[in-house]
């Protein structure tokens, strides 16, 4: 295992300076479940409603209601990159001690047993399952209706869970029609709350929508100041699908924390420039799922429910849209052929 993700960092690290490749990970706080430990909600809603609930420290969380009526925590906390899984461990017990209630992981992040373990400990401490909130994702080598349903058995018992809060396709690739009837399979025996995807544009999201009995309930895809995705977030909404961030903070390239623009907006509220961004994302209700491995940056990043941007502020921001990736694209050959040979016989 300790070697299977050297290997994954260190073709990542490869990939990424080649491709620009981004880091996907999150962050989240506490919060009033109304979350049922079964796998699939009764209610129905309108898709991007939400909901406030006062938590413990007076901070109120807000929720992004799925199409299915499942309500998730609009800020949550992401492992990837924490390869080492006694680190993992740690931090993702440091963040629910913070109050953090829903965490993210994936199949090719190769720490889904230390997630487990931090779960674990986490109930034992006292925390009911019905209120965390956890996602993992299939890897594309398992993109297919037969293999996703072994992944999905196999991650199960990783992480130590008897059901999912949400389950996603990874990436656009492969047999993913196969592995999307496995897992509503799957969602309507119970054993996953929602299912959904990450990285499909808009494209293969209407086309992914019009050929599926069972519409995603959220769509896992980079956004952040620099490419804020207005007009993918429209059609996600015309489907009701939500909207979920990775990059947030667009992995501190062009000086994300450094920028005059987001700092003099701090500054009138007396927040930081990461502050400002998570809550400019949660504000157009979208998930957010910033990374930190220290557990005071994990406090800052909880901090964002006690200000609002007004519109001013809203304006500036999505004047800095560029509408480019500053990572990989989906639609690019080469990324195409590196994130399908990526994890070959490793998972």
């Amino acid at each position: 295992m300790e070697s299977k993700r050297r290997n994954f960092m260190k073709n990542t690290a490869r990939f990424a300076g080649v491709m620009g490749m981004a880091s996907v990970a999150g962050l989240s706080p506490l919060f009033a479940s109304e979350n049922k430990a079964s796998g699939k909600s009764s209610g129905k809603s309108s898709g991007q409603d939400s909901l406030t609930k006062s938590n413990s420290k007076g901070e109120k969380m807000k929720f992004v209601t799925f199409n299915n009526g499942v309500k998730m925590p609009i800020l949550g906390f992401g492992v990837y990159q924490i390869e080492d899984l006694k680190e993992c461990q740690r931090c993702v017990e440091d963040a629910i001690s913070v109050g953090y209630r829903s965490i993210d992981t994936a199949q090719a992040y190769f720490n889904e047993e230390a997630v487990g373990a931090a779960i674990k400990s986490a109930i034992k401490g006292g925390v009911k399952r019905e209120d965390l909130f956890i996602t993992t994702k299939l890897w594309i080598s398992h993109m297919n209706e037969k293999d996703a349903f072994k992944a999905f058995d196999t991650q199960l018992k990783k992480l130590g869970l008897d059901y999912l809060d949400l389950y996603l396709i990874h990436q656009p690739f492969g047999d993913v029609y196969g592995a999307w009837r496995a897992m509503s399979k799957l969602y309507k025996e119970g054993k996953i709350r929602a299912i959904g995807v990450s990285n499909f544009y808009p494209d293969r999201i209407v086309d992914f929508c019009l050929n599926n009995e069972v519409i995603p309930a959220i769509n896992q895809i980079e956004t952040h100041p620099f490419l804020q995705q207005h007009e993918a977030q429209k059609i996600l909404n015309e489907y009701k699908i939500a909207t979920q961030s990775w990059a947030s903070f667009a992995e501190g390239r062009n000086d994300m924390f450094k920028n005059p623009t987001l700092s003099k907006i701090g500054a009138k509220y007396n927040k930081t420039v990461a502050q400002v961004i998570l809550r400019w994302l949660i504000q157009r209700d979208i998930v957010v799922i910033p990374k930190t491995t220290r557990k005071a940056r994990m406090e800052e990043n909880f901090d964002v429910f006690d200000f609002t941007l007004d519109s001013s502020d809203m304006a500036t921001i999505r004047a800095m849209d560029t509408n480019k990736s500053l990572f990989l694209s989906h639609q690019d050959p080469e990324a195409v052929k590196w994130l399908i040979n990526a994890h070959k016989g490793k998972l």
